[in-house]
């Protein structure tokens, strides 16, 4: 079994020639054209996205994990912050009104 990746412009804008799957002195498992249209390259899976091992986006995943996790803390801090000074607010609201001192009296 084999497959053909056709040729293609890189990133760089420079043609790379179609080849055939596998490759000479390459993975014999890789009988996959996969890839993009500014990369291609011979796989086993053909849902493979990536030509580049997985390990550094376990790190990108557990990063993100850690920024969301924080940012969920602190706007859940935010939140009941603003709902006990509301309480507060509304608490220590006196029931009757201030006399200022005035009266409203006619001449």
């Amino acid at each position: 079994m084999s497959a053909e990746c056709s040729s293609y412009l890189n990133a760089d804008k420079v043609l790379v020639s179609g080849f055939s799957c596998p490759r000479a002195g390459g993975d014999a498992r890789a009988v996959f054209c996969c890839g993009f249209q500014d990369i291609k390259y011979c796989c086993d899976d053909p849902h493979s996205f990536f030509p580049y091992e997985h390990s550094y986006m376990w790190w990108l995943s557990v990063g993100a994990l850690v920024g969301l996790s924080i940012a969920a803390v602190v706007l859940f801090a935010f939140i009941i912050t603003v709902c006990v000074l509301c309480y507060l607010f509304i608490s220590t609201k006196p029931r009757s009104k201030l006399d200022t001192g005035l009266s409203l009296q006619t001449a």
